[in-house]
């Protein structure tokens, strides 16, 4: 467990106060901001980061940076994960899990309905590294079992699903994924953030976030993480920080970590606020139907005590976000106007 997480705190004094620490130089309370690049090590280092050694020390801020690790931290303690990776987006952080994880000849089951950016990249991008993919319905069990195959490597679960607020069972699957032997459960938890959810805790081997989302909070960082077991994590930023270069700006990381601190109440007044604006939608007479996991009138599979935030909506026969499934044929998806919707040939 991640030095910062204490179980006897509550989730709002660690959202303040994990990753964090007086300077013992300036004696300063809050993060300090360390732009630097480049570090003079304590002892004698090799530069490239397999020639470490073991040294846990700031070389190259490609690698590891204070303020940086200071956000880790606390992202780490939030989410009760032995350790954390921070990108520079998202979308940073989904490729580098996605392409630090799987190879040529291996085989991606994931939600058929995600964050358009994961859609694109799954759809466009993996199958040109010969990585096949198959996109499934993660509410359904069945669905899912079925799509499974001995070359499965990873199970890719987005709940609430972007942008239709569809939910996963994901202790259900990382049970399934286990007993089918898939080597990785990776849950996209960015519209529940780890307020709602803490998906390590029911089985999952690994946690995504757009930190430029609810966590940041504020509107004007970009930043993704990736979390789970240390080791795991530890051969990641070798292959996909330090090579593929996606790395967050400290600027950006102590931005973010400003934001964290209010995360917990923050969560609450959006849930609060969309709980009552759902019910008035609810109601109107212009309004078909709601997508919003915390309404009785949303469909049983899908509920969830305290939901979260965002939903969608049908007025008047034009739909807002669309609700129908993607069709199985591909030439009928239309990817411009619906474009968080994964289809691929078969």
């Amino acid at each position: 467990m991640n030095k910062f997480t204490n179980r006897k705190r509550g989730v709002r004094t660690t959202a303040i106060h994990a990753g964090e620490a007086i300077d013992p130089v300036s004696r300063a309370s809050s993060p300090n901001l360390v732009m630097s690049s480049t570090f003079a090590p304590t002892e004698v280092a090799g530069f490239s980061a397999r020639n470490r050694q073991g040294y846990e020390g700031f070389v190259y801020a490609r690698l590891s940076s204070p303020t940086v690790k200071q956000l880790e931290d606390k992202l780490a303690a939030l989410e009760e994960a032995q350790s954390c990776q921070c990108y520079a987006s998202g979308m940073a952080a989904s490729s580098a899990l996605m392409l630090g994880r799987l190879s040529q000849g291996e085989h991606l089951v994931i939600s058929d309905t995600n964050y358009v950016g994961t859609a694109e990249l799954v759809r466009d991008t993996l199958p040109r590294f010969g990585i096949e993919v198959t996109p499934v319905d993660m509410s359904d069990l069945d669905m899912v079992e079925g799509a499974i195959r001995p070359q499965t490597r990873m199970l890719w679960v987005e709940t609430p699903a972007n942008p239709i607020m569809r939910l996963a069972d994901i202790e259900a699957l990382s049970l399934l994924a286990r007993a089918k032997k898939v080597r990785d459960v990776v849950v996209d938890s960015t519209f529940a953030s780890p307020i709602a959810t803490r998906p390590l805790a029911l089985g999952a081997d690994f946690v995504v976030h757009s930190l430029t989302k609810y966590i940041g909070g504020h509107g004007d960082a970009m930043g993704g993480a990736v979390l789970g077991r240390k080791s795991e994590l530890d051969q990641l930023n070798l292959e996909a920080t330090v090579h593929y270069g996606g790395v967050l700006s400290p600027f950006n990381a102590w931005l973010i970590m400003r934001g964290a601190a209010t995360l917990p109440i923050r969560m609450k007044a959006h849930e609060e606020t969309a709980i009552e604006v759902a019910k008035f939608l609810e109601a109107h007479r212009r309004v078909r139907r709601i997508l919003y996991p915390g309404l009785a009138s949303d469909s049983p599979g899908r509920r969830r005590p305290g939901a979260g935030q965002a939903h969608g909506r049908e007025t008047g026969g034009r739909p807002l976000c669309r609700l129908a499934r993607p069709s199985p044929q591909p030439d009928l998806l239309d990817t411009d106007r619906r474009p968080y919707a994964l289809d691929l040939p078969a």
